[in-house]
């Protein structure tokens, strides 16, 4: 008799995935409307005199060792040529509805990640007798041809595996998986390309002698979830290649948060609650879309000079700038007397059928 495992392998073949990843998106946009920047090494970011950020760089850039989230100076020292442009988003997300429409032209079953990159379920698609290999490879060619930018792609018949494999052959590629070459190419997969499987865990995971999905089998989904708790059990599910998530077409949004980045670190916690008045009317505006959704609790964030960062939040039914400064003064003094380079504030919903909305106030805080 087939094993559990064996049977929802089998289960899990069925489905037909494609992950679509725009090649370095924000950085193809520019260098697709000022050509001259194409050889160049190219981010795109806020200035390194402001504190700025690399949001997205070429390819040129990332052989210099530059990379998303890495501090423009710093970039900046790595590659003194670098060409940093701002970012222009309002024009990225036109872009990407564009791209957007073209998937919609082969089938309703999208989830988008970002503006970058989605998930698309062709299992029903009867285009190109329903070969999912031969519609990511017509997808890629029409956005070439339509917008002038290229993509790369991912097939295989589980979510997850669609993800890494449109990592394999960039830029401009494609790569397969069938139902009959998956288990092989799982048993063979690092496990630091797992999605959730970040730094922290990978380290834990290579103490046990763990570094492939073959490693996770061997060690068994006993050993594991002594080790991991229900982390464990996911992970040997993920290593046989198990994952019977479907696409995520509707979503709820969950939380609104507003945040800012000072180009002086504050040094004493009144320099931060003096910001809250203002951030408070920045957030206030940004729920005017959501009038109708009731508040579960607001939070406060901090983001020291050494890039650790806190946060602490409170259950209440309404913005409270006095509890906001209440909670940024808690979070200060987990700092140790470290300087803050970032303050966030944000408030979390309820789901509209939750009914858990006449609680009393609960003092919650973690930590990351």
């Amino acid at each position: 008799m087939p094993s559990t495992v064996s049977q929802s392998t089998e289960a899990n073949a069925t489905r037909k995935f494609i992950h679509i990843d725009m090649d370095c998106f924000y950085a193809a946009v520019e260098m697709r409307d000022d050509p001259k920047l194409t050889d160049q090494p190219l981010a795109i970011g806020g200035k390194a005199g402001s504190r700025g950020v690399v949001a997205a760089c070429n390819y040129p850039a990332r052989a210099f060792g530059i990379h998303s989230a890495m501090a423009t100076a710093y970039a900046m020292r790595l590659c003194p040529d670098l060409v940093v442009l701002p970012p222009r988003m309002s024009y990225y997300q036109t872009i990407s509805r564009e791209i957007r429409a073209i998937f919609q032209r082969y089938t309703d079953l999208i989830e988008p990640l970002s503006l970058d990159e989605a998930y698309l379920d062709v299992t029903e698609v009867d285009l190109h007798q329903g070969s999912a290999t031969r519609i990511a490879e017509e997808i890629r060619r029409v956005i070439q041809e339509e917008t002038g930018l290229s993509a790369s792609a991912g097939v295989a018949p589980v979510k997850f595996l669609a993800k890494i494999c449109s990592d394999e052959n960039k830029p401009d590629g494609q790569f397969v998986l069938t139902p009959e070459t998956m288990d092989d190419f799982v048993k063979r997969l690092a496990l630091k390309k797992i999605p959730g499987v970040g730094k922290v865990t990978v380290g834990k995971l290579a103490k046990l002698g763990l570094t492939t999905c073959q490693d996770v089998r061997d060690f068994g989904e006993a050993e594991l979830t002594r080790h991991f708790g229900r982390f464990g059990s996911h992970l040997f599910q993920r290593a046989h290649g198990i994952d019977p998530r479907r696409l995520t077409t509707h979503w709820i949004r969950k939380s609104v948060s507003v945040e800012r980045t000072f180009t002086k670190d504050l040094d004493r916690v009144s320099d931060a609650t003096a910001v809250v008045e203002v951030l408070v009317k920045d957030l206030k505006r940004r729920l005017e879309p959501y009038a109708s959704r009731r508040i579960k609790n607001q939070q406060v964030k901090l983001k020291f000079s050494d890039f650790s960062q806190t946060t602490m939040e409170r259950r209440t039914d309404q913005i409270d700038n006095d509890l906001m400064t209440t909670l940024i003064n808690g979070a200060w003094d987990r700092g140790g007397g470290k300087s803050v380079r970032l303050i966030g504030l944000g408030v979390n919903f309820f789901d509209p059928d939750d009914s858990d909305s006449l609680q009393l106030p609960l003092f919650q805080a973690s930590t990351s």
